[in-house]
């Protein structure tokens, strides 16, 4: 594995996801070592352009205008960010290909085969390193995202579909040997020493 791996993190709403990249950022920044960090939607100038659109309120998109948006916001990235830095830099993403395939194929019902096409036209040759996929119980997703004060347009729909989705996920994490599975109903500490000492491993 390359010391400058890309490292994506994964999961539903309310799962801790952005916490701990945030963490592990942080981490990195101390130990200067070089990374960069993405979300999607977003990273990129257009890609955030594109984020703003997709999770708008106000927006109304069918699944199908969803998808191409999610996918032109990372055609964005893969061009202007992940190429440019890729195995010259750690990337660190919050979410990425397997997330369309968790929320649009399982969540929504558009057929993999055609987010698994356009993913390999976009990527090419790139591909993750290792994904940490973090879960969350039915109880602390209601929790924490009543404490959300901001809730974009995915932080409203029913918990049936969250509940798709992350089994999407983790059908996804049986098949993958670079998956490692996080619980984040468990102490918040514990899992960020957890994460850390996971990427340590892997990066030193």
């Amino acid at each position: 594995m390359s010391k400058n791996p890309i490292i994506v993190f994964e999961g539903i709403e309310g799962s801790g996801k952005t916490t701990h990249i945030n963490s592990v950022a942080k981490y990195l920044k101390r130990r200067k070592f070089s990374f960069i960090k993405i979300r999607e939607p977003g990273g990129s100038k257009n890609s955030e352009l594109i984020r703003k659109l997709i999770l708008n309120n106000k927006s109304t998109f069918n699944k199908k205008t969803d998808l191409l948006l999610y996918l032109a916001a990372r055609s964005e990235n893969i061009e202007n960010l992940i190429k440019k830095n890729h195995n010259k830099k750690i990337i660190l993403i919050d979410r990425f290909i397997d997330s369309t395939i968790s929320y649009q194929h399982y969540g929504m019902g558009i057929k993999k085969e055609i987010i698994n096409k356009i993913n390999e036209f976009l990527l090419g040759k790139i591909k993750p390193s290792f994904t940490i996929l973090n879960t969350v119980s039915k109880k602390n997703l209601i929790k924490r995202l009543k404490l959300r004060k901001n809730k974009n347009r995915y932080d409203k729909f029913n918990y049936n579909f969250y509940t798709k989705v992350q089994n999407g996920f983790l059908k996804i994490a049986r098949n993958r040997k670079n998956y490692f599975v996080i619980n984040s109903d468990k102490d918040i500490q514990s899992n960020k020493k957890k994460i850390l000492n996971l990427i340590i491993k892997k990066i030193s």
